[in-house]
């Protein structure tokens, strides 16, 4: 590796000391399924309810970018559900948001019940006809352009990983396969990392995506352990379109991870200056250039592909300082 990529990868250390990436405009839906008794309605209502107003009043989503659908309309608080799971009412909900959002914004999908997994026929338990994780593909792919991620937070969730899994998209699961069919508590451990500060891992006032799963997912680790429990559920991330799903992202040879890193959901930080909105947007086009030579590094003899990821580096890099000096001057940064 030149001397100069390595000046550009020393850099790209001090990402995290300046904004990770704009807040882009964010789009959520929620749906929760059948529960099938008290405890669990009120657990996946809890969980809905709280990541609504987590989206609401820390991420800056407004309530027209917001759509909860659950197993009854009085499942919320003040008007919170905006209709009934039915099959039919996320298919149209996912096309609202399809229209209503702009390319490179942020598309969240959480599904939040009790699932059943068979491949492309998996399913999340909903009032009448239940859609299958092929279906949920066929309607993700409305959403071509915009930074799309879902998290399937149910029982035997590990099935639509596969099925979902896409170049730049996010999938998350609850499980790591369908045999896990025990009801889950990712979810409980996410929306309360959300919620409070203790997801933000490196207290740097931005949370992304990757820090949220990373949180729930050792959360969950930690209170089977806690309860000496044998660990019924393994929670998995695939952003890397491989379809093949990593648990923990933080080993070396995780290839998942990157694009989850880059999903901002929310900040504490000012509004950056429109110079710096401008330099965020140019490092993020640069870093899905990078993402886009990984997955094609095949194509490549090893000169070929060491020069071009040196190339999109160090511009990466550049940003990166073009940045901090802006931050410094404006007093936002050491």
């Amino acid at each position: 590796m030149s001397a100069r990529c390595m000046v550009a990868l020393v850099a790209l250390l001090f990402v995290g000391a300046t904004h990770g990436a704009a807040q882009d405009a964010m789009h959520l839906l929620v749906v929760t399924g059948l529960s099938g008794e008290r405890s669990f309605a009120t657990s996946f209502n809890t969980s809905a309810s709280t990541l609504l107003t987590t989206a609401r009043t820390r991420w800056d989503v407004a309530p027209t970018q917001a759509i909860w659908l659950a197993e009854s309309i009085e499942a919320g608080d003040s008007g919170e559900v905006r209709g009934v799971a039915t099959r039919e009412a996320i298919a149209a909900a996912v096309d609202s948001l399809a229209r209503q959002s702009a390319e490179g914004d942020i598309v969240l999908v959480v599904l939040i019940g009790h699932g059943s997994g068979e491949g492309a026929e998996s399913r999340l338990s909903v009032p009448g006809p239940d859609p299958t994780a092929a279906e949920y593909g066929r309607w993700l792919d409305l959403l071509a352009g915009r930074r799309v991620a879902i998290i399937n937070g149910a029982s035997a969730s590990g099935d639509f990983l596969p099925v979902l899994a896409a170049p730049g998209r996010v999938v998350i699961t609850a499980t790591r396969s369908a045999t896990e069919r025990n009801a889950t508590t990712f979810m409980t451990h996410f929306t309360h990392g959300i919620a409070s500060d203790e997801a933000d891992a490196n207290r740097d006032g931005q949370l992304t995506l990757l820090e949220a799963y990373d949180y729930a997912r050792r959360a969950v680790d930690e209170a089977y352990t806690a309860d000496s429990r044998l660990l019924t559920e393994h929670a998995q991330l695939d952003d890397d379109g491989d379809g093949k799903g990593t648990s923990d992202t933080s080993v070396p040879e995780a290839s998942d991870g990157r694009v989850a890193a880059r999903i901002v959901l929310g900040a504490r930080a000012a509004p950056v200056s429109p110079q710096v909105a401008a330099l965020l947007a140019e490092r993020r086009a640069l870093e899905g250039e990078v993402e886009a030579l990984r997955r094609t590094r095949d194509r490549y003899d090893a000169e070929s592909y060491a020069d071009a990821l040196e190339t999109l580096l160090v511009a990466i890099a550049e940003r990166t300082q073009a940045i901090r000096a802006l931050e410094a001057r404006a007093g936002g940064a050491p």
